[in-house]
């Protein structure tokens, strides 16, 4: 069972680099929201200031708020902070309880020979970690993982049940790979004998033109590459290349339910929502956030620090810095007027259909 965390708000605003105002020495041992039934050691998250008032008929007495925020004098010590969910991050860090292992390998784990483990890495009950697999120091593989042949895991990542991790494939240091995820499944890549019917609509523009009566498998020969400090959601797929490696970028996060198709190269410190999926050979660049489902065409360029609004399709190339929305995905601006436009379109139809009946009337 973790041990509960305690600090003192003189402490805690260190950590934050907040405004202490107050008994310093107070001591806090959870975070909790203003509407929770409080303890008296609760900190109180009040950053947002319509919730300032909630802290009036609270029992708290310690409290985070904005920069420039009055309290109330029920509060006998808060912090004040300017960029709140930067402040968010390091208090919910400081407050984690993390799920740990104990060092060493589970007597019910499978290490098979020729496998490389870290003397100080944790391996769970029931892991399976194939020949050849090298685990780095200071990793955890919780109860039930599955780690291929011939795959290479960083320092101090930490892997939940039930992910399942292929041969070859490469994870660099600080990753977190949530319940569930697969990284190094196949790609999805078929061919047909003759021009099938993807390829007739893409060369006619039109249905019809050809029957897929034999799908022909391609293997993928490559692999699956995440950089340094990449995070994977639940569930989520990353398929491995078919001559190429799938490629993931340093700091990258990626929500749940996400697919990634083979061959797609996806660059630093992107943000990929949940349910969003990149069909095979597209590549994302730097700093890129695609939105909740949003859907990548098959050897689409999305540039650098771009954003695609949720529910979008990408159908063509995006340059650096695009902010896109629709289906298909226009610059955000453009799609504004075209619905401001639309709207207008019943307006004009009657318009149309008065003059018309004052012209029938004139002709009459």
């Amino acid at each position: 069972m973790a041990m509960t965390k305690s600090y003192t708000m003189a402490e805690i605003a260190d950590i934050l680099e907040g405004k202490l105002i107050g008994d310093g020495s107070l001591v806090v041992s959870h975070v909790a929201h203003p509407t929770s039934l409080l303890r008296p050691d609760a900190l109180v998250l009040a950053m947002d200031k319509t919730l300032l008032p909630m802290l009036e008929q609270s029992a708290a007495k310690a409290a985070i708020v904005a920069d420039e925020s009055e309290v109330p004098p029920s509060i006998l010590a808060s912090i004040a902070v300017g960029r709140s969910r930067v402040a968010l991050s390091k208090l919910t860090r400081l407050f984690e309880e993390v799920v740990t292992l104990p060092v060493g390998i589970h007597p019910t784990a499978v290490i098979e020979e020729g496998a490389i483990i870290a003397p100080d890495a944790r391996i769970g009950a029931q892991c399976f970690v194939a020949s050849g697999a090298e685990i780095g120091a200071g990793t955890t593989l919780h109860p039930q993982v599955y780690i291929g042949p011939k795959a290479k895991i960083g320092a101090s990542g930490c892997f939940y049940s039930g992910v399942r991790i292929g041969a070859r494939v490469e994870i660099g240091a600080r990753a977190i790979i949530h319940f569930n995820a697969s990284i190094g499944a196949d790609g999805f890549s078929f061919v047909t004998p003759q021009m099938g019917s993807v390829e007739s609509a893409k060369a006619t523009g039109e249905g019809g033109g050809a029957s897929n009566t034999t799908l022909l498998r391609i293997a993928s020969l490559g692999s699956v590459i995440l950089g340094d400090d990449v995070e994977v959601g639940a569930n989520s797929s990353i398929d491995r290349g078919t001559i190429i490696s799938t490629r993931i970028g340093h700091g990258t996060k990626i929500d749940n339910q996400v697919q990634i198709g083979h061959n797609v190269q996806v660059g630093d410190n992107c943000l990929l929502c949940g349910r969003a999926g990149i069909a095979g050979s597209a590549v994302v660049g730097n700093r890129v956030v695609l939105g909740g489902a949003v859907g990548v065409a098959d050897h689409i360029k999305i540039g650098d620090d771009s954003v695609v609004m949720a529910m979008s399709g990408v159908a063509s190339n995006l340059p650096p810095q695009s902010l896109v929305v629709g289906m298909p995905a226009k610059p955000r601006k453009k799609m504004i007027k075209d619905m401001h436009n639309l709207a207008r379109i019943q307006g004009l139809v009657d318009k149309i259909a008065d003059l018309t009946r004052r012209l029938d009337a004139l002709e009459k």
